[in-house]
């Protein structure tokens, strides 16, 4: 029953999912959360943080962990990752296959611009869900981030290191 109930939350995300994975976390987050309670809120956090940091997408990331959480298998990771994926792949392949005709259709230009504010607005939504008592912004981490935003942008430092220069902070900070 939980794999098919995977099948079809992933299928369903995969679906709505416009704009990647920051746009899906709020989807995400309703169905893995608080419809299914596959995980707690604290969890999910948890996820979403690792995901950011593994190479790949962050909901295909996301899906593998929860997935295998969901299900306590691998097959629960596999069934949610291809589920995730399988809407997205199907939808380019049909796109390539007509896009060609129609890139220069006013409709078909005017759909693409009506994307990009609601891709936006997802992407805020994701930012706003992850604001929760579970993640607590005080002034150390703000200190963290600033000093991440100044080495980034004014040195350049590689977002690899820069993960784990904020990770020694943060333990040196918080401990």
């Amino acid at each position: 029953m939980v794999y098919w109930q995977l099948l079809l939350v992933y299928l369903k995300i995969g679906i709505f999912g416009f704009g990647g994975g920051y746009a899906m976390l709020s989807l995400i987050q309703y169905e893995v959360v608080d419809k299914y309670q596959w995980l707690s809120l604290q969890e999910f956090t948890d996820v979403v943080a690792i995901s950011q940091m593994t190479p790949g997408p962050i909901g295909i990331n996301s899906a593998t962990y929860i997935g295998y959480t969901a299900t306590g298998s691998i097959w629960g990771s596999v069934i949610a990752t291809i589920a995730v994926c399988l809407p997205s792949f199907l939808l380019v392949v049909l796109i390539s296959y007509f896009f060609n005709k129609f890139k220069n259709n006013k409709y078909v230009a005017a759909a693409f611009t009506g994307l990009r504010p609601m891709t936006v607005g997802l992407i805020g939504a994701a930012a706003l869900l992850l604001m929760n008592k579970e993640n607590f912004i005080d002034y150390k981490s703000v200190l963290i981030f600033i000093g991440a935003f100044w080495l980034t942008w004014k040195y350049k430092v590689h977002p690899i290191l820069m993960i784990c220069l904020a990770g020694i902070a943060g333990l040196i900070i918080y401990w």
